[in-house]
């Protein structure tokens, strides 16, 4: 991956990637929040998925949520051959304490070749496919007063670059800053109470800090927003796509509800 990365409007009129697309690298798509006219169509959604969009109070929440999980689980359909509303998710278990609410993942053999993440804030949502486990995360860039509360929990490296700059620039950096570590941690299956926020150094600059074993890009968005993209480095052992492939055409019948 590049410093930054390209990402695809929602939706594509290109064709669906396969499961061997995704050696090459993560695919990313924006999705928008619909029109204030636009009914979404739940029919895909499973029961969870549509209590969850049900319980938000806010209308255009609701809708931006409808809309960032069809466009997950068509995206999903149409890498695998296989109908959207078939989709199976699950979580996979959490590496800090072993419980069922770690990373989403696809279910059954599907997962071993093809991972997603979804980010959803204000207005907009990013997702991304991949071969490796991934995480995306997209947010409106704060206001300096959140910045002021939230900087404290980053690693000390990234609080005094912060502490040098100040107004804008000091809020677009820690929004670069903020989504590099949510990413990371959605790639490892970590929730941010688990220390990842100030453990690892990820930079506030134009670019990312290098990590070892990771491979990290902040992500094109619109005006206001910071996105970024993590996922691990490639392991040295070749990768097999065509096993892979046929693995990934058999999707499990079990479904619960992708994180953000």
């Amino acid at each position: 991956m590049t410093p930054t990365t390209a990402v695809r409007p929602w939706p594509d009129p290109g064709p669906p990637p396969r499961p061997r697309d995704l050696v090459s690298g993560p695919r990313l798509w924006l999705v928008r929040a619909p029109g204030p006219d636009a009914t979404p169509d739940e029919s895909v959604l499973d029961e969870e998925e549509r209590c969850r969009a049900a319980a938000l109070r806010r209308p255009a929440d609701r809708a931006l949520y409808v809309a960032a999980h069809v466009a997950l689980r068509e995206v999903l359909g149409g890498c695998l051959g296989v109908p959207a509303a078939r989709i199976a998710l699950t979580r996979l278990p959490c590496p800090g304490c072993g419980g069922p609410h770690g990373r989403p993942a696809l279910a059954g053999p599907a997962g071993e070749a093809v991972h997603f993440s979804l980010s959803h804030t204000g207005g907009l949502a990013l997702l991304a496919l991949a071969a490796r486990p991934v995480g995306v995360d997209v947010e409106r860039v704060p206001d300096i007063g959140l910045v002021r509360d939230a900087a404290g929990a980053l690693h000390p490296t990234e609080q005094a670059e912060l502490a040098e700059l100040a107004g804008d620039s000091r809020a677009a950096a820690f929004a670069r800053c903020w989504t590099r570590k949510e990413a990371y941690l959605k790639a490892i299956g970590e929730g941010l109470s688990g220390g990842g926020l100030s453990g690892a150094h990820l930079g506030t600059g134009p670019e990312p800090a290098g990590l070892p074993g990771w491979q990290l890009c902040d992500v094109e968005v619109p005006p206001g927003y910071a996105a970024a993209c993590a996922l691990p480095a490639p392991e040295r052992m070749p990768v097999q796509p065509d096993a892979a492939e046929s693995r990934s055409a058999r999707p499990a019948a079990n479904s619960v509800r992708q994180h953000r």
